[in-house]
Parts: structure tokens; sequence; C-alpha cells
């Protein structure tokens, strides 16, 4: 991250995705999924092992792609809105872990909270969109070409 002035809080400026706490704490969030989904059945792994592997790692992967489509505020809501639906589907598949019995309530409740929390994270990215979305600069890695709108001139004349 770079520093200088701060668009949220105490929040320094980010210069990538992978700078965000929301993605942060989400991608934290999908390792320890994936840690907990170990001691599952193996019968569950083409099913509640998948799909809660899936929602908790597509967390992280629709905030990348919302900081990608930041260009358009409307595209950035919409993708940080998917982040947020798919924590809410990893609580689902936690609450489900539970009722089969391979997860313990204080476990779930746990993880349920570091959900919320990104949750949070994400509306508060939403609520203040207009701070990340806009003209973005860009940077050239090579000079553009130069593009002519009338006939070629003649090699002939000079």
């Amino acid at each position: 991250m770079s520093e200088g002035n701060s668009l949220m809080g105490n929040l320094p400026h980010a210069d990538s995705f992978r700078d965000l706490v929301a993605y942060q704490k989400a991608r934290q969030l999908s390792r320890e999924i994936f840690q907990l989904t170990v001691k599952f059945p193996k019968d569950e792994m083409f099913s509640l092992t998948s799909q809660i592997r899936r929602s908790s790692r597509s967390i992280g992967a629709n905030i990348a792609e919302a900081w990608a489509k930041r260009r358009y505020e409307s595209h950035f809501i919409s993708k940080l809105t998917d982040a947020d639906m798919e924590q809410q589907e990893t609580q689902h598949w936690l609450d489900t872990a539970v009722d089969c019995g391979y997860c313990d309530v204080e476990t779930a409740i746990c993880f349920r909270r570091k959900c919320e929390e990104v949750g949070r994270l994400l509306g508060g990215m939403i609520e203040k969109a207009d701070l990340f979305c806009g003209t973005i600069p860009s940077r050239l890695r090579e000079f553009p070409a130069e593009y002519f709108a009338g006939p070629e001139p003649d090699e002939t004349d000079h």
C-alpha cells in the first residue's frame, strides 16, 4: 500500500485488490475453511466439502473482480454484492456442517463471525463505492500507435 492520503479513516490508499482489508480477511477465511473441511468425511468430498470450499474461495475472487471493474461503479457494486452473497452461502454451509455433525457449534459461530466481519467490510465498500471508483490512472507500457483518419499520403509527393 502506498503512503499518503487515506480514503477511508486510517486506511491507506490501496494499489491492488490485495491491499484491501476485506480481501485479506476473505483469503484468511478461505484458508481456515479449507483446514476445517480436511476433517470432513471423504463421502462429502464432492458435495458439502466442495460447496463450502468453493463459496469461501469465491468471496476473495469476487473482490478481485470488483477491483478490476471499479471504473464503473455499478459493476464494482455488483461484484461486491456477489462477494457478500458468497460469504452468506458459506454461512449456510457452516450451518449444514453443524447439522451433519462435522463441525461443533462453537467453531461454526467463530467462522460465522468472520463471515459477518467480511460482510460488514463489503457493506462499507459498497456504501463508499464512489471512493473506489471512477477514473483509474492508466500506466502505458508502450506508446500508443498513431492512427490517421484521412487517405494515406502519396509516397511520391515530397
